[in-house]
């Protein structure tokens, strides 16, 4: 009798345990986002200046109340959770993580056909007849293409997300062989071609690639060098699947997430800030963008090996897999 209350005794403290980190992780993780777009956009002093007299301000006191608020939140949703709806609470994370990434493919669907529709017409020099020498100025700028162009692009992408529920690898992937095949066709039968056409190949690629990784991740897909996995228990497999997903996985997302994320100069940050493009100037304005798709590879991830650690930590609990449908399907 004794034994078996220290083993719910234990479960209860594992399950506890895993709600808090994982929970925690996802809530610093918003934080985080929340005050790089409030320090590299709307430039807010940063939690830092707390340690400046020089560049004290209110405002870092209100960032570091967003982290504060995260561990909050955190410790309340731990403790309400059950423990043995750890399945539940990952199924939960890994819809919300498809609605993301279903945003995301709306989105370069959108921007890469709007985009090389306007270099196009650009490149030809006709763009001119459609919206008037001033518009086509202005749409030869990225400073100009990247917020009035593309956000409200991104926008939609966003919507059409909320109203979807496949996430599209398929057409995606069937796009970048189409429009491989236009390059093909073109080169060698019309002898034509443009720089926005590779752009487009490389812009739609680098989204399938790096967007798809985390459903691959939740529909356990990726190639795995197996020589012990196949052969071991349900809760061998969660304790491998555990040490992984904190060691390896999370790890490497936040070392993505913090360099590429941590400053206004930083590696995704910078590129994002001034509208970066290509050197070609009549290819497609969206090499600032693809900078972004490391971001999002990153978040999405971390926010996958969340739901993976729930799922492993069931596993190791021997929590019955009664894992409801995902909303999302390719």
């Amino acid at each position: 009798m004794q034994n078996d209350t220290n083993v719910v005794r234990n479960s209860t403290a594992l399950s506890f345990s895993t709600f808090i980190f994982g929970w925690l992780t996802l809530a610093l993780l918003c934080a985080f986002l929340a005050n790089s777009v409030l320090i590299n956009w709307l430039n807010w002093p940063g939690v830092a200046a707390l340690l400046s007299a020089d560049a004290f301000s209110i405002l870092s006191l209100l960032q570091i109340f967003l982290y504060l608020i995260a561990i909050g939140v955190s410790v309340l949703v731990a403790r309400a959770a059950n423990a043995g709806l750890l399945r539940h609470h990952a199924t939960q994370i890994s819809n919300v993580n498809a609605f993301l990434v279903r945003a995301a493919f709306w989105a370069v669907l959108l921007v890469g056909v709007v985009d090389a529709s306007i270099s196009f017409l650009r490149v030809e020099g006709i763009l001119n007849a459609f919206v008037g020498e001033q518009l086509t100025k202005s749409l030869a700028k990225s400073s100009f293409r990247g917020p009035y162009i593309h956000t409200p692009l991104i926008l939609i992408g966003i919507v059409l997300a909320a109203f979807t529920r496949t996430l599209g690898f398929v057409w995606l992937t069937i796009l970048v062989v189409v429009a491989e095949l236009v390059i093909v066709m073109s080169r060698f039968v019309f002898s034509y071609e443009q720089p926005l056409m590779a752009d487009l190949v490389r812009f739609w690629y680098g989204a399938l690639f790096l967007f798809a990784s985390a459903y691959t991740l939740l529909e356990d897909r990726h190639v795995r060098v197996d020589l012990f996995y196949a052969g071991m228990s349900s809760q061998s497999k969660g304790i491998s699947n555990a040490i992984g997903a904190i060691l390896f996985g999370m790890s490497f997302c936040w070392v993505i997430i913090l360099i590429g994320i941590g400053g206004p100069s930083s590696v995704i940050n910078g590129p994002i800030l001034v509208y970066e493009i290509t050197q070609a100037g009549f290819g497609l304005f969206v090499k600032y963008l693809m900078a972004g798709f490391l971001g999002v590879f990153a978040i999405t991830m971390l926010i996958q090996f969340v739901a993976m650690l729930f799922e492993a930590v069931a596993d190791i609990l021997n929590q019955p897999k009664n894992r409801t449908n995902l909303q999302a399907k390719a």
